[in-house]
């Protein structure tokens, strides 16, 4: 895919939620496009409606106004299992909670969306995301028996077996001491780089949102 192809447009986007005080607006009037390859930070302070827009972007969520196109899909004219195999083809998602599923090992975590996705070789790939990130000797191992820092590079393991066009990261680095944060950034770059994914990233970060191509900076629910 080359750098010219458009992956996602945000239209117009607004959010509005009700509330005991009334309806409140979250997101007002959003509009960009992203293309394939690019690097997207997305930034402000807390409560800027960041998290917000990344879910709508990511079709978790849908807007009170305007749509999101997604690979080329409408997202609002797909229902909720249409925008979930949409994502299942072209997305991957690392979380700050690392969003690891207990009851699983490592290796089975990772193996989890290359299995839904009808993947050959699920485990043999598997084995391979987790030799890329370092815990190939960790993959018998449970997520409570890893530190923060190896869970969330399991979850980019997880993240990127697929091998998205897109990958969505909310505060990847938010609950890691910086050390451990320090190596998940380098191996996201590192990853999203020789996958040639579209990275858009949300972070209250200014060291990690300069590493990007360009930075989306919302303020009180808007685009500045």
């Amino acid at each position: 895919m080359s750098i010219s192809t458009k992956v996602l447009s945000a239209n117009h986007l607004g959010k509005d939620v009700v509330s005991s005080d009334g309806s409140l607006s979250i997101l007002h009037d959003i509009c960009f496009d992203i293309f394939s390859g690019e690097s997207i930070a997305i930034t402000g302070a807390s409560g800027s409606g960041k998290s917000t827009l990344l879910g709508l972007l990511a079709g978790l969520d849908l807007p009170s106004n305007g749509h999101v196109d997604l690979m080329g899909q409408n997202l609002s004219e797909l229902d909720e299992d249409g925008r979930a195999k949409l994502r299942g083809l072209h997305v991957g998602f690392v979380f700050q909670s690392f969003q690891l599923l207990p009851h699983l090992t490592a290796l089975e975590n990772v193996m989890l969306p290359a299995e839904l996705n009808g993947l050959e070789n699920a485990k043999e790939q598997a084995l391979n995301w987790l030799k890329k990130v370092g815990l190939n000797e960790r993959a018998k191992h449970f997520p409570r028996t890893l530190s923060g820092g190896e869970q969330q590079r399991v979850a980019l393991a997880r993240a990127f077996i697929t091998q998205p066009e897109i990958l969505f990261a909310d505060e990847p680095t938010g609950s890691l001491d910086e050390a451990s944060g320090n190596r998940v950034i380098e191996l996201l770059f590192e990853l999203n780089q020789a996958n040639n994914s579209t990275l858009i990233l949300v972070t209250h970060d200014p060291a990690l949102a300069s590493r990007c191509q360009h930075q989306l900076r919302l303020q009180g629910g808007r685009l500045l």
